[in-house]
């Protein structure tokens, strides 16, 4: 049964672990080798089952661990091409590394991507489809729900979907304002009220799992995130028409079978 394990969640670092015990694939690597390792045992895991990395974009909360990691694990670095190659240039890749266009199939699994909109030249969330027909997507780090977003996560069972700020919170917080119109912008990152309503739509058209992520730790909270988000969701009920949870900052075992 695949499982998916959000390892690390918040703009400290980001990453998170798709498949079996014995294999499978990490979307993004942004915290210390070290921290990986602990993470993973904590949910009975090995290093030695990654198989490969897709990365969403090149900021350091989801690449800082990469340089490590594929000096210690023989693993494949996917990312699209721009992301690829700023990596390639900056020594993060020590391996085997490939660009992203249409679909990888790995661990079996087929995993795709479709772009988001955020503050970079390029970046990606990621939907994964296991050889049962069932699949999973992991879409943070975006300021709008596009109609490529819409369409890459719609239908899957299970979602990790960013909800980064209270939109209040935010407001009268103590960020300077180039960095809250950033926050704000649509490419920047997804607030809980517009992660609520996306979430209700993937709720109608036949998701079953929600895990919050990517939660800032100062203009958020989980309770906040998730009373939001549950909001939007009516008249759905929690539990019994969609399950509703939050990726911790760092793991604690937690993890979501489907």
């Amino acid at each position: 049964m695949a499982r998916i394990y959000p390892l690390f969640s918040s703009s400290k670092g980001n990453c998170t672990y798709i498949g079996t015990k014995s294999e499978g694939i990490l979307i993004d690597d942004g915290v210390s080798y070290a921290k990986l390792k602990k993470g993973l045992e904590a949910n009975g895991l090995s290093a030695d089952s990654i198989r490969a990395v897709f990365i969403t974009h090149e900021h350091s909360d989801h690449t800082k661990g990469l340089s490590m990691l594929t000096k210690k694990n023989k693993v494949t670095v996917y990312a699209q091409s721009y992301t690829l190659e700023l990596l390639c240039d900056s020594g993060c890749i020590h391996g085997d590394c490939e660009e992203i266009k249409d679909s990888v199939e790995i661990c079996g699994m087929t995993v795709s991507c479709f772009n988001t909109m955020h503050d970079t030249k390029e970046s990606c969330g990621y939907k994964i489809t296991f050889e049962d027909g069932k699949s999973c997507a992991v879409c943070t780090d975006l300021g709008k729900v596009t109609d490529e977003v819409y369409n890459g996560l719609m239908g899957t069972d299970a979602v990790v979907l960013e909800a980064n700020y209270d939109v209040e919170m935010l407001r009268n917080g103590p960020y300077p304002y180039y960095l809250k119109t950033r926050i704000f912008s649509n490419n920047g990152h997804l607030s809980n009220l517009e992660s609520g309503k996306f979430a209700a739509k993937l709720v109608e058209g036949g998701t079953t799992q929600i895990i919050l992520g990517h939660l800032s730790q100062d203009n958020n909270t989980p309770e906040i995130a998730q009373a939001t988000v549950e909001q939007q969701l009516l008249p759905f009920k929690r539990n019994t028409d969609y399950i509703l949870n939050v990726a911790p900052v760092e793991t604690e075992g937690f993890f979501v079978a489907f």
